[in-house]
C-alpha cells in the first residue's frame, strides 16, 4: 500500500464530510493518510483490534465473515463516500468482518489518536465527526433489520409481506 496525500474537498463528499465546512474538512485532512489498495488486497481482517477509521474515496469492498466451515460469506459490498472499521476506530473492539478491495481502491485513514488531538482546540470538529460514525452505524443496523425481515419472509411467508 502506498500513502499519499489528503485533500478536503475528498472528504467532504464522504459520510465523514458531509457535516462539516470546507475549512472543518481540509483541518481534518491535515490529520488523515490517503492509502491505495489493490484489487483482492484486504484492508484488514475479521477479529484484528484497530483504532483506525477507513473512509473509502473510490473503489469497492467486500464485507466478508468466516462461517466457521472453512470459507467465508461475503456481506455487503462498500463503495466510495462509505466508512468501515467504527466499532473499532470508537471502542478498539476486534474488526466483526474482513474488508477485500475489489478492484482498485484508495481510502482514507484516520487513527483515533490524530482525531482526538483536534479536540481541545476544535471540539466541535471531533462532535461532528462523531455524528457521521454514529449515523454511518445507524445505517448498518437499519440494512441489518431489514435484510433479518426479509429472510423471515422468505422462510415462513406466513408471517411476512413478501
Amino acid at each position: 500500500m502506498t500513502q499519499q496525500v489528503v485533500t478536503g474537498e475528498e472528504l467532504k463528499q464522504t459520510t465523514l464530510g458531509q457535516e462539516l465546512s470546507e475549512d472543518q474538512c481540509r483541518l481534518l485532512a491535515g490529520v488523515c493518510q490517503r492509502r491505495a489498495v489493490t484489487n483482492g488486497e484486504i484492508l484488514f481482517e475479521e477479529g484484528t483490534p484497530s483504532d483506525t477509521l477507513f473512509v473509502i474515496i473510490s473503489g469497492r469492498f467486500a464485507v466478508s465473515r468466516d462461517t466457521g466451515r472453512g470459507f467465508s460469506d461475503t456481506l455487503s459490498l462498500l463503495e466510495a463516500g462509505q466508512l468501515a472499521g467504527e466499532s473499532g476506530f470508537l471502542d478498539g473492539s476486534p474488526h466483526s468482518a474482513t474488508l477485500r478491495a475489489v478492484g482498485d481502491a484508495q481510502v482514507v485513514t484516520l487513527d483515533r489518536a490524530h482525531l482526538e488531538s483536534l479536540l481541545v482546540d476544535h471540539p466541535i470538529l471531533v462532535y461532528k465527526v462523531m455524528r457521521s460514525i454514529v449515523h454511518s452505524i445507524r445505517e448498518i443496523i437499519r440494512r441489518m433489520n431489514r435484510q433479518h425481515s426479509e429472510l423471515l419472509s422468505y422462510i415462513n411467508p406466513s408471517i411476512g409481506r413478501f
